[in-house]
């Protein structure tokens, strides 16, 4: 099985975000600060080179599941009764009009 890794420049045009949003995106994966839809989410990445300084490299499947995890399904609005308009007072038990009547 063959994994499909794309460039940072790939991965972020992929996602649909620019290429600084996603280098923001793993900073804060790897700080374990970064949420999408509310879910604490980790991103998993390769880093070429020596020391860890070099290309950053995402696998196919990585950003498919976090495509998955951004997929929004719209909730259905529940139904609004309209209000009736009541004809009588029925929580006053007193005769109305002034007291010295």
């Amino acid at each position: 099985m063959s994994r499909e890794l794309l460039s940072s420049q790939d991965a972020a045009r992929r996602l649909g975000i620019s290429t600084a949003t996603l280098y923001d995106w793993l900073a804060q994966s790897d700080a374990g600060t970064f949420m999408i839809r509310g879910q604490p989410t980790t991103i998993n990445y390769y880093q070429g080179g020596r020391k860890g300084q070099g290309r950053i490299k995402i696998d196919g499947q990585e950003l498919d599941r976090l495509l998955e995890l951004m997929f929004v399904s719209p909730k259905s609005q529940p139904i609004r009764r309209a209000l009736r308009k009541q004809t009588s007072m029925q929580h006053i038990t007193t005769k109305l009009g002034r007291p010295d009547d």
